[in-house]
């Protein structure tokens, strides 16, 4: 009984030290990414969903994400929006459409592109590449929670998005980044979501 008590410590230990390192790989990119904003003008803002709703109210995670795109924009870095996130589970509205309502809301007026199906980061560039490519981009620009890119850029290079398009990133300094515990909750999934994509075979 105490040997297997031992490798069950042992096991458990050994998982939580993976977790950890996956957890300090997510946190120094996202400090990397808002470090390194875009530098070059792109054909498209891709922006990656999230939950809808939040208290009665559009997800500031979600919301946060538009505005960066938004911001890209006004600078004359992308001329036009791709919204991508299909059915919330949770509250059942369509993420990309709860973007375009706040895009517009925030007085957003340039092209407007909406993937309205996808279910996870993954669908999110797999259904998003036909409306690049009939839009004509060559460049892009994928917009995300920071503590999402390394994951993100990896699906990208997994599913050769990356040999498609010129790929750039953008991490969005949302509330859910600035507060501590959205922020906790959200970077404490992400490792989790690493190791199931990479189980599944759609990491490299």
């Amino acid at each position: 009984m105490a040997r297997w008590r031992r490798v069950l410590v042992g096991t458990l230990a050994a998982l939580l030290l993976g977790y950890l390192a996956v957890y300090a790989v997510v946190w120094r990119e996202a400090h990397v990414r808002l470090a390194q904003p875009p530098a070059q003008a792109a054909d498209v803002a891709l922006v990656l969903g999230n939950r809808a709703y939040r208290d009665g109210r559009p997800n500031p995670c979600l919301t946060g994400r538009v505005d960066t795109a938004i911001a890209l924009a006004r600078a004359g870095l992308v001329r036009q929006l791709l919204l991508s996130g299909g059915v919330d589970r949770e509250d059942g509205r369509i993420e990309a459409e709860v973007m375009r309502e706040h895009a517009r809301a925030e007085g957003y007026e340039g092209a407007l592109l909406v993937e309205p199906v996808s279910q996870s980061t993954r669908e999110n560039l797999s259904m998003s590449r036909p409306l690049l490519e009939a839009a004509g981009a060559q460049r892009v620009i994928v917009v995300s929670e920071p503590y999402h890119l390394w994951r993100v850029q990896r699906l990208v290079q997994a599913a050769g998005f990356d040999r498609r398009f010129d790929v750039q990133y953008a991490a969005a300094p949302t509330t859910c980044w600035q507060r501590w515990g959205m922020a906790f909750r959200g970077a404490l999934r992400e490792p989790l979501a690493i190791v199931n994509n990479a189980a599944n075979g759609y990491l490299h």
